[in-house]
C-alpha cells in the first residue's frame, strides 16, 4: 500500500510537471508567430516560425534520448525548464527591426531544449509507475497534455493582446519556475541512472543497433511513422478545408480545433479508469481505425451537404481516439526495450515524430495540386486506418516477448 501511494504520488508530481511545461510552451507558440506577424506582415515569415519550432526536435530528440538513459531523469526535466526559461529571455529586448530574427532564435532554443522533455518526461513513466501502469499513466498525461493546449494556448492569446510580451513572457517564466519546484524533491523510487563510461554518440550508436534489431520496435516505428505523417497532412489541410470547403471563418477555425481538446481528456480519463489493463496494442490499433473513421467521416461530409453542427461533434468526438491511440504507441515503446534503453527509444520516437510530421506537411502540399485535397484528406484517413490494422495485428502477435537489451540482441538477430 505504501509502495503504491509513493508511486503515485511520484507520478502526480510528473503529471504537473509536465502539465506546467506544455501550458508554458503553448503560450510561446501562440505568442511568438502573433508577433512576427504583427510586425511583420508576412505569412511566409509566420509559417516559417511554425517550422523552426518543429525542426530541432529531429536533431536533438535521439541524443536525448541518450541523456535520459546515463543521467538522472528527474533533474533533467527541471533543468529543461530552467533552459527553456532563459534561453527566451532575449525577446525582452525586441523591437521592430530585430523581432523576425530574435523570434526565429528563440523559437528554435526553445524547441531545442524543449526537445529534450518529452522523452525524457516518457522514460521515466515505467520506473515511477511499473509496466502494469504504463496504459493509466499515459491516458493521463495525454489528457493533461489536451488541457494544457487549452490553458496554455488561450492564455498565451489573452496574455498577449491584453498585456504585451512583457506578461506572455512572465507568465511563460512562473509556470516553468513552478514546474521547477514540483521536480526538486527526489522521487521515492526511481531507476539509477547509468554511468556515462563511453562517448555519447558511442552510446546512441550502440542503443540504436540494438533497438532497431528488435521487430516489434520496428513495427512501431512504421505505425509511428504513418500516423505522424497522416497528422502532417491534417496540420497544413484543416484551415483551407474549414475555410474553403465549409465556408467557414477564423472563429470555426479556432472552435473546431479546440474543442478536439474536450475529446482527448475524456479519451485520456477512459484510458486510466477503465482500459488501463487493456495491451497497448490493442489501444493503439482501435485508437487509429476509431480515428481514421471519424476522419474519413468528417473529410467526406461536405457532400452531403452537412451542417455545422455535424463537424463540431466529429471534432469533439475525434479527440478520444487520437488520444487512445497515441497512449497505446507509447506504451508499446515504453514496454518493449529493457529499462536502460528507454531513453533512446523515446527519443529516436520523438525524432521520428517531428521528421513525418514535416513529410506529412510537404505531402500535403505537393498532393494537393496534383490530386485535390479531398483526395489528400482521404488518403490521410486510410492511413490511420492502415497504421490501426498492422497495431491490432503484426504487434499483437509479438507483445509477449522478453524486452531486447544488450545482452539479448544477438537473439534478435534472426528475426525475420
Amino acid at each position: 500500500m505504501i509502495d503504491k501511494a509513493c508511486r503515485t504520488l511520484a507520478f502526480a508530481r510528473l503529471w504537473v510537471a509536465a502539465f506546467l511545461s506544455e501550458s508554458a510552451e503553448w503560450m510561446l507558440q501562440i505568442a511568438l508567430p502573433v508577433l512576427v506577424y504583427q510586425q511583420t506582415g508576412s505569412m511566409t515569415s509566420t509559417a516559417t516560425m511554425m517550422i523552426v519550432g518543429l525542426l530541432p526536435a529531429v536533431a536533438v530528440s535521439p541524443m536525448a534520448g541518450v541523456f535520459a538513459d546515463r543521467w538522472n531523469k528527474r533533474v533533467l526535466l527541471w533543468t529543461v525548464c530552467i533552459g527553456q526559461a532563459l534561453v527566451a529571455a532575449p525577446l525582452l529586448t525586441a523591437n521592430e527591426a530585430t523581432v523576425l530574427w530574435l523570434g526565429y532564435g528563440v523559437m528554435a532554443g526553445q524547441a531545442t531544449v524543449a526537445s529534450v522533455f518529452e522523452p525524457t518526461r516518457n522514460a521515466l513513466v515505467p520506473e515511477l509507475v511499473g509496466e502494469s501502469g504504463v496504459n493509466a499513466a499515459n491516458g493521463l498525461l495525454g489528457a493533461g497534455s489536451n488541457v494544457a493546449r487549452l490553458v496554455g494556448a488561450s492564455a498565451g492569446g489573452t496574455l498577449f493582446a491584453t498585456g504585451g510580451l512583457m506578461i506572455t513572457y512572465t507568465a511563460y517564466v512562473c509556470a516553468l519556475i513552478l514546474a521547477v519546484f514540483t521536480l526538486l524533491v527526489p522521487f521515492a523510487r526511481h531507476r539509477a541512472a547509468d554511468k556515462p563510461d563511453q562517448p555519447m554518440l558511442r552510446d546512441w550508436i550502440e542503443g540504436m543497433t540494438v533497438i532497431l534489431r528488435d521487430r516489434r520496435i520496428r513495427v512501431a516505428g512504421i505505425v509511428l511513422a504513418l500516423m505522424t505523417t497522416a497528422q502532417g497532412v491534417f496540420l497544413v489541410l484543416f484551415i483551407p478545408f474549414v475555410l474553403d470547403t465549409l465556408h467557414g471563418g477564423a472563429n470555426h477555425v479556432g472552435l473546431l480545433r479546440g474543442v478536439q481538446a474536450i475529446g482527448g481528456l475524456s479519451g485520456g480519463v477512459t484510458i486510466a479508469v477503465l482500459a488501463r489493463n487493456m495491451r497497448p496494442s490493442s489501444l493503439l490499433g482501435c485508437g487509429a481505425i476509431g480515428f481514421g473513421l471519424l476522419s474519413a467521416a468528417l473529410w467526406n461530409g461536405p457532400q452531403f451537404s452537412m451542417p455545422f453542427g455535424y463537424y463540431l461533434a466529429l471534432f469533439t468526438f475525434i479527440g478520444f481516439p487520437a488520444v487512445v491511440a497515441v497512449s497505446g504507441l507509447m506504451s508499446v515503446l515504453q514496454t518493449t526495450a529493457a529499462p536502460a534503453l528507454t531513453g533512446r527509444v523515446m527519443g529516436a520516437a520523438f525524432a521520428a515524430t517531428a521528421l513525418f510530421t514535416a513529410i506529412g506537411m510537404l505531402l500535403a502540399s505537393i498532393g494537393t495540386g496534383w490530386f485535390g485535397i479531398n483526395s489528400v484528406l482521404n488518403a490521410q484517413a486510410a492511413t490511420y486506418i492502415l497504421a490501426g490494422l498492422i497495431g491490432l495485428t503484426v504487434l499483437a502477435r509479438s507483445q509477449h516477448r522478453k524486452p531486447t537489451t544488450v545482452s539479448n540482441a544477438a537473439e534478435d538477430q534472426v528475426t525475420p
